[in-house]
């Protein structure tokens, strides 16, 4: 079987490494690791403004991961901005976005993680609640700083995410804000206070957002999923 090419979107932050401070494109080096542990090559995307240049990269790759990070800009999904909502990135959310249209125009694999899933709801047309903690009244999907939640989720039967991880299982969360309505896609896990933990799209694509973290654990049942789409995918082109 091919193996496959996973796009992996990208943070444009300020970094500091050996005598280096400055602008760079970075991303959590346990993305790529579990890629290359499931069987694929991962490939690091970093927001790009050109005209044509998410259809180019999607063109030339076998599966697509939004990866997680900051907040989503409230005026994508027509809202006013909630105290607590903070940090957006322009650039990067007009990337995804593109990113997200130019992989639904031709069925390619894509695994939104977090931020990622809350990207691909907004593109189809959804909405965020901005601020877990006023709905449910505690802080565990996000403690702070940079400390995961333990989160555990129950997933829908006969669903794709059911089939990947099981029924149940403990996951590491770090979001503060949730999907609130997620047009052509079901809700398939749930944490115990309700929240929605994960969406998919029917049918046969693997189009399959969570708001945890499958790149963290020891379980990487979401990525090799997704690298086995993504080799099926590449085999049909």
């Amino acid at each position: 079987m091919t193996t496959p090419v996973i796009g992996l979107s990208t943070y444009r932050e300020r970094a500091a490494w050996g005598v280096w401070n400055q602008t760079a494109d970075v991303l959590p080096s346990q993305y790529a690791v579990a890629v290359e542990a499931t069987g694929g090559v991962p490939v690091l995307l970093p927001p790009t403004a050109g005209v044509g240049a998410a259809d180019a990269v999607v063109a030339r790759i076998d599966g697509l991961v939004i990866s997680g990070g900051a907040d989503v800009d409230p005026a994508r999904y027509d809202a006013e901005a909630h105290a607590r909502t903070a940090g957006w990135r322009p650039d990067r959310d007009a990337w995804e976005l593109a990113l997200l249209a130019a992989a639904d125009a031709v069925g390619l694999p894509v695994l939104g993680v977090c931020r990622g899933m809350q990207v691909m709801a907004v593109h189809a047309g959804g909405a965020l609640d901005q601020h877990l903690p006023d709905l449910v009244d505690h802080e565990r999907h996000s403690p702070g700083g940079d400390e995961f939640g333990a989160i555990e989720v129950a997933t829908t039967a006969g669903s794709r995410i059911a089939a990947l991880v099981g029924d149940r299982l403990a996951v590491n969360c770090h979001h503060h804000q949730a999907v609130r309505t997620h047009p052509g896609f079901g809700a398939t896990a749930h944490a115990a206070d309700g929240t929605l933990e994960a969406m998919e799209a029917p049918g046969d694509r693997f189009c399959v957002g969570v708001q945890w973290h499958p790149e963290t654990a020891a379980d990487v049942g979401l990525l090799a999923g997704l690298v086995r789409a993504a080799a099926a995918y590449a085999e049909c082109r």
